[in-house]
């Protein structure tokens, strides 16, 4: 399960979830797109629906990679813990690891229902850069750490980017570069 809110989608995220997917064998990845981010309630993003169809077009061709629209309609913040719980329905037999990167750690104990959060998910905890992991999770957590070079692309610069009329050629896949350019995304005014 990786969930973000993907404004807009880029290559750190495919290479994480494909570092993810590979080291912890898993048989899928989710990309589950946030409709309203708890860390984020008062942030602008772009609609539900074109970072979902951004993140459709960055993983096309990747049988592995699947793009999970369940919190579009959701009320309310999109809490891991309800997301969690709604695919552990969906998937009763299925082993869930949650993919989140090592700024996040510190903040697990404070997350909206933490302990079912560690009773649903296994975490996969991948290194951001100037955010170091720690030797080990904090209590109740369980996680593996992905081993994968730190790549420092972050959304919001890719944003600030296309506003100031620069480059996002290579930090986005070309389909999304496209969909941005043709929808005109993150231009003043634009949502």
């Amino acid at each position: 399960v990786y969930g973000g809110t993907f404004d807009p989608v880029h290559i750190a995220h495919l290479a994480v979830a494909e570092q993810c997917r590979e080291q912890a064998r898993l048989d899928q990845v989710l990309f589950v797109v946030a409709a309203r981010p708890p860390h984020k309630l008062t942030a602008q993003h772009s609609s539900f629906q074109h970072r979902a169809e951004m993140v459709e077009l960055a993983i096309a061709g990747n049988p592995a990679f699947v793009v999970n629209q369940m919190e579009r309609d959701r009320p309310g913040p999109s809490f891991t813990s309800d997301t969690l719980r709604q695919l552990r329905h969906e998937h009763a037999g299925d082993e869930l690891f949650l993919v989140v990167g090592s700024d996040s750690v510190a903040d697990l104990p404070q997350w909206h229902e933490p302990e079912e959060v560690a009773r649903l998910a296994q975490l996969l905890v991948v290194a951001r850069p100037g955010w170091p992991l720690p030797s080990s999770p904090p209590p109740p957590f369980r996680w593996q750490v992905i081993d994968m070079p730190l790549m420092a692309i972050s959304s919001s610069d890719l944003r600030r980017r296309v506003e100031e009329g620069r480059t996002i050629r290579y930090l986005v896949p070309r389909a999304v570069e496209c969909y941005i350019e043709s929808h005109g995304l993150y231009r003043s005014g634009a949502t």
